[in-house]
């Protein structure tokens, strides 16, 4: 066989080989696109097709997987609203509500109501991570010219749904988120995490210690920068560090009564920040 026959040969079987081998040894721990998918109506449920071996994936996953990953940050989400909106008024001083679904579902949610008459707005999105918050940070509060940001987040961080994340990886995006706001002449309001005992979407990761770390460092920060720190978390723990159902029917989000215990804290908060 000429030389260069035999070249080509080799290195065809070298770029099949690894093709071959992910194909029939995917990881364990990585769920296959046939096992039945989360419930989507959950907020934070995780779909697979984030975990997925590629190799695993059918056509039409790869292209909603894609679709998916274009706009990471969900930019897409308020953008129309944002262009619809006026700037304040003179003499209003706007606040933008941010954060996950905990801010998502206040007003949203039947039976709750989001502050009316104030002229507040609401910019959470279901699911986020603190990095995901950061990229959108510019188009969903600095372009709104509020007065204040009350930023709620971290809580998704800590049960893995973007990935690992580390608590300095959570610091470091609530730190340049409030950078970002105080080098445009936004008050900054850094609320406490909500207390959580265990994740629903992800039971087991025992997060209740994670949280009041992460909270104690967000009040410690929030001091030494100027900002104002929002303790929803001392008004609504019960003894295991989490929610009674009371407050949240799944341990997580808040219930018409849970938003009714945060709301005049959240008030009193943005009263300390604009009078300052």
């Amino acid at each position: 066989m000429p030389a260069f026959r035999i070249r080509t040969l080799l290195l065809a079987l070298v770029l099949i080989a690894p093709i071959a081998s992910a194909q029939d040894h995917a990881a364990p721990d990585q769920p296959r696109t046939d096992q039945p998918r989360p419930d989507q109506s959950r907020p934070e449920a995780i779909d697979p097709l984030y975990t997925a071996a590629p190799s695993s994936l059918a056509p039409d996953d790869i292209a909603s997987l894609q679709q998916r990953l274009a706009d990471w940050p969900q930019l897409a989400r308020y953008r129309e609203a944002n262009a619809h909106l006026e700037a304040p008024k003179p003499g209003e001083r706007r606040v933008v509500f941010y954060g996950d679904s905990i801010t998502d579902n206040w007003g949203r949610q039947q039976d709750t109501a989001f502050f009316p008459g104030k002229p507040y707005v609401n910019r959470g999105i279901a699911g986020q991570t603190t990095p995901q918050m950061l990229v959108r940070f510019r188009q969903d509060v600095i372009d709104l010219k509020p007065a204040a940001v009350l930023i709620l987040a971290g809580t998704n961080d800590i049960a893995g749904n973007s990935g690992v994340s580390t608590p300095e990886m959570i610091e470091d995006n609530l730190r340049s988120m409030a950078e970002l706001a105080r080098a445009h002449h936004i008050r900054v309001i850094l609320a406490s995490i909500l207390p959580v005992s265990d994740y629903p979407w992800r039971r087991g990761l025992q997060p209740a210690d994670k949280v009041r770390a992460l909270n104690a460092w967000i009040k410690q920060y929030a001091a030494a920068n100027g900002a104002v720190y929002l303790d929803y978390y001392s008004a609504m723990a019960n003894q295991d560090g989490g929610l009674d159902a009371e407050l949240a029917g799944d341990g997580v989000h808040p219930t018409p009564a849970g938003y009714a215990r945060m709301a005049p804290l959240a008030e009193k908060a943005i009263e300390r920040a604009l009078s300052h």
